[in-house]
């Protein structure tokens, strides 16, 4: 059985996030999407709200699981198991940052391997962080996230 992980902030979850995960789910028999607890960060959402969130924009997809996690990436795939890592690639910004952190992960776990996706061209620009942005303008955010998402972020800003 093939197992992979695709972890991140998801501080929201967007369509981008959403793309990676049915894409790397067609690949994969088991897909855990896990909520990164990054006490570096001041995310918006809660590990629990964030993860709560995935679960709900993820029920239609069956070999999908939701967890979260905390300490370094490395040690929780060896944690559960697994030897792959998914990441998606918005630009090559986002290369020279993913691939450090994959050397890195595989210097610490020599077993883990990180599987880069790139993101579909429709939400290339697409980030979290310009989703909270646009919406602590009071702007509509539902052409970024999926309408429950949108809901749990007006809340957030009211």
């Amino acid at each position: 059985m093939s197992k992979a992980i695709y972890p991140g902030s998801f501080d929201p979850v967007t369509y981008g996030h959403i793309d990676i995960i049915r894409r790397a789910a067609k690949i994969f028999d088991e897909l855990t999407v896990s909520v990164l607890n990054n006490k570096v960060k001041t995310p918006l959402f809660s590990v629990d709200e964030r993860v709560k969130m995935l679960q709900e924009v993820c029920k239609d997809i069956p070999n999908v699981k939701i967890d979260s996690f905390s300490g370094l990436l490395a040690d929780y795939a060896s944690e559960c198991g697994t030897d792959v890592i998914i990441r998606g690639l918005r630009a090559i910004t986002d290369f020279e940052y993913e691939l450090q952190m994959a050397q890195t992960n595989h210097k610490i776990a020599e077993h883990v391997d990180t599987v880069f996706l790139t993101t579909s061209l429709e939400y290339a620009y697409l980030s979290s962080t310009t989703v909270k942005e646009v919406a602590s303008f009071g702007k509509d955010v539902t052409q970024f996230v999926p309408p429950c998402v949108a809901e749990k972020i007006y809340e957030k800003y009211r």
